[in-house]
């Protein structure tokens, strides 16, 4: 299928930071999302929250599974629209590789933690991670993804202005991502995916945790119009058939909204290439103004009713001691940190850096990993 011409086009890709010879068979946009599916934080992402912790059921969505899914529906969008789908794909599979352990949770926590050395931000932390801290390749420290990758997972979800996270920073300093402008087509279509994976599986996490019932469901708006159409289509289904049914429309009524709205604006604004996407000033891909209203008020219901509920809660404080009882134990004996984290620590010049360095090392943390190390160093 022809690109777009607002499309990311491989062969008029700004390059890796270290130049190296491309694949004979494997676009450069491939390449990076091979590299990240490869990559160690990947991997750990099996074992990180998405609402409820790891080990809480094995039916609940991961990272990984979040991932995954996020990068179905981006796949679908960008083919729709025209866009370079491996680029799309890059950015939805690496948009939440910073994230620490315990999802949100984690991330607050351990912000609290890193608010005098600079702070705590996921975004962030993700490109540092496909630049720095994934250590493999013999010739750089990184993945060494393409400029329009890194430019997807720094600003996916809008420019970056103001005061600069220094995990973002540092990098941005050296090889410029434009911050301040818009992402692609591409990343913006993965932030979009994003959101419409999570308001719909959280959706059926919450269901399945038992924190709300079918009944109250399809009592919220677009999901009522859904059981409706279920109800008369095939009146006295299963229960568990009828919800599903249910929500793979929800999920549908989602991406044929953002697809239906992102042709409305590039029509508008006939980009003839990917730096008018970028100068716009607004995004290309985004929600219509009342599915966004719709969507407002489900999430205030998932808020209640799933994030703020009571187990959850009582979870959210236990794991959130475990980060901040974590920290300054490193901080004061850093020499508990692995072998291969040794070096950095001696090269550290004061406070900062080194904790910089066990910011780094608790947000690569799984779930099981954070708990256990918790439990084998606070046991005395």
């Amino acid at each position: 299928m022809a690109l777009a011409p607002y499309a990311c086009d491989p062969a008029e890709s700004r390059g890796r930071l270290h130049l190296e010879e491309e694949s004979a068979f494997r676009s450069c946009f491939q390449r990076d999302r091979d590299r990240i599916i490869h990559a160690s934080a990947f991997r750990r992402l099996k074992h990180k929250t998405q609402v409820f912790i790891e080990h809480e059921g094995d039916y609940f969505r991961t990272r990984l599974t979040h991932s995954i899914e996020v990068a179905q529906v981006a796949r679908t969008i960008s083919g729709v629209l025209g866009l370079n789908s491996e680029l799309t794909e890059a950015v939805a599979l690496a948009h939440d590789l910073g994230h620490p352990p315990f999802g949100h949770t984690g991330e607050d926590a351990l912000n609290a933690l890193m608010e005098p050395y600079g702070g705590f931000d996921h975004n962030a932390q993700a490109v540092k991670i496909v630049t720095s801290l994934e250590r493999h390749y013999a010739e750089w420290d990184g993945l060494n993804l393409t400029w329009e990758s890194l430019e997807g997972i720094a600003k996916h979800n809008g420019p970056v202005t103001g005061q600069l996270p220094p995990a973002l920073a540092g990098y941005d300093a050296v090889h410029d991502l434009e911050l301040g402008t818009y992402a692609s087509a591409e990343a913006q279509v993965a932030a979009l995916a994003d959101d419409i994976a999570y308001n719909n599986h959280d959706l059926h996490d919450g269901l399945r945790a038992e924190l709300f019932s079918t009944d109250e469901l399809a009592e919220l708006p677009i999901v009522d119009a859904c059981f409706a159409q279920v109800d008369a289509l095939y009146p006295g289904l299963n229960y568990y058939r009828r919800r599903h049914e249910a929500l793979r429309r929800f999920f549908g009524i989602l991406v044929e909204d953002v697809i239906g709205q992102a042709r409305g604006r590039l029509q508008e604004l006939d980009p003839q290439g990917v730096a008018d996407i970028r100068g716009a000033g607004r995004p290309m891909v985004q929600f219509s103004n009342g599915l966004w209203r719709d969507l407002k008020m489900i999430r205030e219901f998932l808020f209640i009713r799933m994030y703020r509920a009571p187990t959850v809660i009582e979870m959210r404080e236990q794991v959130t001691q475990v980060i901040e009882e974590l920290f300054p134990l490193f901080m004061e004996e850093p020499e508990l940190l692995p072998k291969q984290w040794r070096k950095d620590v001696q090269e550290a010049q004061g406070e900062v850096a080194l904790a910089r360095i066990v910011g780094d090392y608790i947000a690569g943390m799984t779930d099981r990993f954070a708990l256990q190390e918790h439990h084998r160093l606070m046991k005395t």
